[in-house]
């Protein structure tokens, strides 16, 4: 079973090793280094947080709340940085999307295989 455990490590390693993943790195650094981009998430989780206790206290949140965090989302969905994120994180996704359903087709195939390996 250990030996599953030693491929798996491997997979990591050779996932994080990826141009794909590499680049994904760097937008997520790059958006902790982004000040206007951390203010600008700060406000939308505050603005969170307050639809959040709103609905829970049964309320509907007001439309200046909702006009708000709109606004904030927009905001946030235009920054250069933020898209960047999104692309590349869209771009690891592939490649783990891809890794997945290999794994998956393995799992088929072992599954048919007579050979069985102990644990």
């Amino acid at each position: 079973m250990a030996g599953i455990y030693d491929m798996a490590r491997e997979l990591g390693g050779a996932l994080a090793r990826t141009d794909e993943y590499q680049a994904f790195k760097r937008a997520m650094d790059a958006t902790s280094d982004d000040r206007d981009l951390v203010e600008l998430r700060n406000r939308i989780e505050s603005l969170e947080a307050s639809i959040e206790a709103e609905l829970r206290a049964g309320k509907e949140p007001s439309d200046e709340l909702k006009i708000a965090y709109g606004d904030a989302t927009e905001e946030l969905q235009r920054l250069a940085v933020y898209q960047r994120l999104v692309a590349a994180q869209s771009n690891f996704e592939k490649i783990m999307y891809k890794v997945n359903r290999t794994v998956a087709e393995g799992i088929e195939e072992g599954a048919q295989s007579r050979i069985i390996i102990s644990s």
